[in-house]
């Protein structure tokens, strides 16, 4: 599926940290969590035993996931700090992060690529409206037309020039 890669070689990184992940395997004590050095980059989530690991634990495609913040998955001081990815069919994925910030911003990145990567017609788009604006910015700023209407101006007050007088000067009252 996806060729496991030491963390120097997983490409644009996006996001990397330690997290700790749930283990899929549920003890008879309840959940264990692993503390876990993951890594996201444009289209996969790695995780590895820590930062200078080999051979990543696990790695998933992230495409078609969908990342939340959940509270209910701890029950001690940390259960602000935890979200899970899931998708449809596949493993569901819980992780705590260090901090409810951080929680935020791993599900905050993961839903910005997601978005990335399901919007593939949009810069197909975006260059359309760049090319009616270019051609609105270049009627709006042409140099012929606003020097007519300089021009135009000017010949209704052709007094103001001629005299050489200062318009304070004119002021009729003082």
């Amino acid at each position: 599926e996806i060729p496991p890669k030491p963390v120097q070689d997983t490409g644009n990184i996006l996001k990397q940290g330690y997290l700790e992940k749930r283990s899929r395997d549920h003890s008879f004590f309840g959940s264990e969590w692993q503390k876990r050095w993951c890594v996201l980059n444009k289209k996969t989530f790695y995780y590895y035993a820590n930062e200078k690991s080999k051979q990543p634990k696990g790695t998933f495609c992230i495409e078609r996931y969908s990342a939340r913040l959940v509270s209910h998955l701890r029950k001690d001081a940390r259960k602000r700090c935890c979200f899970e990815l899931t998708c449809p069919g596949k493993r569901t994925y819980e992780f705590t992060a260090p901090s409810p910030a951080e929680a935020e911003d791993w599900v905050d990145q993961i839903q910005f690529l997601l978005k990335d990567l399901s919007s593939l017609t949009i810069p197909c788009e975006e260059e359309e409206e760049e090319e009616e604006e270019e051609l609105y910015n270049d009627v709006d700023s042409s140099d012929s037309m606003n020097t007519s209407h300089n021009t135009t101006l000017n010949q209704d007050e052709p007094n103001a020039e001629v005299e050489g007088e200062d318009i304070y000067e004119v002021l009729p009252g003082k």
